[in-house]
C-alpha cells in the first residue's frame, strides 16, 4: 500500500502529527522501537510550565494549553494536566534573579513572589537557611504524559492510520513522487517523510539524502527517593532554583528530583550515569531535610537541541517532499498539541495556524525559513 504521509518515530511528537494528518490522508505511523515513546515520551517527568523555554517555546506552549484543557471528545477519560504549583527559590544574596520571572506574570498565567514563611507552608521539607526569596507559579501542572500518548495513538487508529512498531528504517530513496523506506524485515511507500525521529533526526536525514541539523542529544538523570516520614508531600509544588538548574517534585508520596544535567551524548538507548546519581542525591540532601538512604528508581532521557534551542519544523530544503519535526529539547510534550497542528497545516496547506499568529509567532520564528524553499507538498487536503 501506498500512504500519502509515512512519519519516522512514535514519541508524542510524531503521534501527534499523525493524529492530525489521519483526518486528511493515510498515514503509516513507523517507530524502531516495541514500543511507541520507548525513549524521551516515555521517560519524562513532565510538568506543564508556562514560562520555560525561549519566548518562542513559550508561545508555542500558549496555545498548547487550550488543548491540554479542552481535549477532543473521547480523547481521554480523565484530566491531562493536575495542579501542581511551582516555587523558585533564591539563595539569600540571589533575590534579583527572580525579577525576570516576576515580569513574565500575566492573567492566567500569574507569578507572585512570595516570603520565606509562605515558602515553608508550601514545601517544608526545604531548609529555611537556604531561601532568600522565592516566586509561586499556580499556573504549573503535572502532565498525565502516558494518557497524553496513548490518546493520540487511539484516536490516530480510530482515523484509520496504521501504526508499525519494532522497524528500524535503514534506508530511505525517492523514485519520481514517491519514497520507499526500507526495513530490515518489509519496505513502506509514501508520497511525503515527516522526520520525527528524535534524537536520532539527523541519521534519518542521512538516509534520505538530506544534511544534518546540527542535532545534539543530551542525557537528563533522574532519580526517585522515599519522601519524608512526617510531611505529607502530595500537594507539595514542585520546586526549582535560581542558582541551578536543577528541581524536584513529589510523585506520590515520594520525591522525583533531577539535576536539569544537559550531557551531550551520542544518540542511543541510554542509561543514568552513576556518578550522576551521588551529586544529585547529595544536592537534594542539601537543599532539602530528606535523608536518603536508598535510590527507588533512577533513570535517564534524551532531549534533542540544535544551537539556537528552538523546534526545527518544515520541509527540507535540499530534499523534496522530506519534512522535519525535530528537535524540541525538553519541551516536545508540552508543544506537542500545537506543533501537531502546525504540521498539519503546513503539509496540507502550507499555513500557519491563526492561534499561532495571534501569539506573535511566524514561520521565520520557529527556523522554518530555512527549510522553506519552494518545495511544496505532494498531497493536500483531500476535503478542499
Amino acid at each position: 500500500m501506498q500512504y500519502d504521509y509515512l512519519i519516522v518515530g512514535a514519541g508524542i511528537s510524531g503521534t501527534a502529527a499523525a493524529y492530525e494528518l489521519a483526518l486528511h490522508g493515510s498515514v503509516l505511523l513507523v517507530e524502531a522501537e516495541t514500543a511507541p515513546g520507548y525513549h524521551a515520551t516515555g521517560r519524562s517527568a513532565a510538568l506543564f510550565t508556562p514560562h520555560q523555554g525561549t519566548q518562542l517555546v513559550q508561545a508555542i506552549n500558549r496555545v498548547s494549553a487550550a488543548f491540554f484543557a479542552n481535549p477532543p471528545d473521547g480523547f481521554v477519560d480523565q484530566p491531562l494536566l493536575s495542579p501542581r504549583g511551582n516555587l523558585t527559590i533564591a539563595e539569600p544574596g540571589q533575590e534579583d534573579r527572580l525579577q525576570a520571572l516576576l515580569a513574565l506574570s500575566a492573567p492566567g498565567r500569574e507569578v507572585h513572589e512570595i516570603n520565606a514563611t509562605a515558602v515553608l507552608a508550601m514545601a517544608p521539607l526545604l531548609r529555611p537557611e537556604r531561601i532568600g526569596a522565592a516566586v509561586h507559579e499556580p499556573g504549573v501542572a503535572d502532565i498525565d504524559v502516558d494518557s497524553l500518548h496513548q490518546g493520540y495513538l487511539r484516536g490516530f487508529k480510530q482515523r484509520g492510520g496504521v501504526l508499525v512498531s519494532g522497524q528500524r528504517i535503514t534506508a530511505l530513496r525517492r523514485t519520481g513522487e514517491l519514497w520507499t523506506a526500507q526495513t530490515p524485515d518489509s519496505s513502506f511507500q509514501a508520497r511525503i517523510i515527516v522526520n520525527a525521529a528524535g534524537a536520532w533526526a539527523d541519521h534519518v536525514a542521512v538516509l534520505a539524502g538530506s544534511v544534518p541539523i546540527g542535532l545534539v542529544p543530551r542525557r537528563r538523570t533522574a532519580i526517585i527517593v522515599d519522601g519524608p516520614i512526617r510531611i505529607d508531600t502530595r500537594a507539595m509544588p514542585a520546586v526549582d532554583f535560581t542558582s541551578t538548574e536543577a528541581y524536584f517534585k513529589p510523585d506520590g508520596g515520594r520525591i522525583m528530583a533531577s539535576l536539569g544535567d544537559q550531557d551531550p551524548v551520542e544518540a542511543q538507548d541510554i542509561r543514568p550515569d552513576e556518578w550522576e546519581i551521588a551529586v544529585l542525591a547529595n544536592w537534594l540532601q542539601n537543599e532539602t531535610l530528606l535523608t536518603i538512604r536508598r535510590i527507588e528508581h533512577s533513570w535517564a532521557g534524551l532531549r534533542s537541541f540544535v544551537a539556537d534551542d528552538s523546534p526545527v519544523l518544515g520541509f527540507d530544503d535540499v530534499v523534496p517532499n522530506f519534512f522535519w519535526l525535530a528537535a524540541q529539547g525538553g519541551y516536545g510534550i508540552m508543544m506537542a498539541p500545537a506543533l501537531g497542528r502546525v504540521v498539519a497545516e503546513l503539509l496540507l496547506n502550507d499555513s500557519w495556524l491563526d492561534d499561532l499568529a495571534q501569539q506573535g509567532v511566524t514561520a521565520k520564528d520557529m527556523g522554518v525559513s530555512r527549510l522553506i524553499r519552494g518545495h511544496q507538498p505532494a498531497v493536500k487536503n483531500r476535503d478542499t
